[in-house]
This record gives structure tokens, sequence and C-alpha cells, in this order.
């Protein structure tokens, strides 16, 4: 049991020699451990503000990203609004100037087809006319050749000019 039981001077020398140990051990290394645990602290406290901070940030940014983006996406859509817009208009002009054209050219052909029209009639008139002179030349030829058929023909129109009214 002596070995379990230790001496009165081995208790004392080893309790000295632990507080000087704990002694020397605060002075010198104790204060630098806690400085350098303080600064440590600090430095992950540190960290974590800035961290947040940045974490701040990017929300922030992220906002105003989607911000921008959806502004963008608002005038993409007006743009293309417009440049559809515009694409009406201009078919719906093209369309007008294209029936105005179409409009006009149906005009000037109709009135050429109306002179073309008359200008046949007034042919076709000379031509029938032509014709019916050619043929009662003919047969008052034919009719007039002996004098008697002649002076009977000459009486007929004498009167007939006679009998109608003149205007």
């Amino acid at each position: 049991m002596e070995l379990l039981l230790p001496q009165l001077g081995l208790f004392f020398w080893t309790l000295v020699i632990f507080l000087t140990f704990f002694l020397i051990l605060r002075r010198f290394a104790w204060k630098p451990i806690l400085a350098a645990l303080k600064a440590r602290e600090e430095s992950i406290s540190s960290a974590l503000q800035q961290a947040e901070k940045a974490r701040a940030e990017l929300a922030e940014l992220t906002s105003k990203n989607e911000a921008e983006l959806r502004l963008a996406r608002e005038e993409r859509q007006r743009i293309l609004q417009e440049a559809e817009s515009l694409k009406r208009d201009i078919l719906e002009q093209a369309q007008d100037k294209a029936r105005e054209e179409a409009a006009r050219r149906i005009g000037a052909a109709e009135q050429e087809i109306e002179q073309a029209k008359k200008a046949a009639v007034a042919e076709l008139k000379k031509t029938a006319g032509e014709l019916a002179l050619q043929v009662a030349e003919r047969l008052l030829r034919k009719e007039l050749a002996n004098p008697q058929e002649q002076a009977r023909v000459v009486d007929q129109l004498i009167e007939e000019l006679s009998l109608t009214p003149k205007n």
C-alpha cells in the first residue's frame, strides 16, 4: 500500500513545481495564448460579419439583377410589339398602294377598252356605211340601167322627200 500513497515530501515538491510551472506559464505563455485565442475569435467574428455583409450584398445584387432582367424583358417585349405594329403598318400601306395601283390600272384598262370599243364601233359603222353604199351603188346601177327605171326612181325619191316633214 505504500506504493499507492505518496509520501508527504514528494507531494510537497510536486505541488511546488506545479505551482511554479503554472505561474511561469501564466506569466509568459497564458497571455499570448489568450491573446491568440482572442485574435482568432475576433478574426472569426470579423469573417462572419464580412460573410453576412457579402451575403446581404449578394442578395441586393441578385435583386437588382432580377429587376434589371425584368426591365430588359419588358423593353424587349415593347420593342417586339413596336416592330409588329410597324410591320402591320407597312403591310397595310403596301396593300393600300397595291389596291390603288390595281384600281388605277383597272380604270386605265377600262378606258382603253371603252376607247377601243368606240373605235371598233366607229370602224364598224364606217365599214357598214361603205358596204351599204357599195350595195346601194350596185343596186342603183343595175336598176337604173334603163332610162324608164331611172325616171321612176327619181319620181319616187322626190315624192318621199316632199312627203316627209322637215324637222
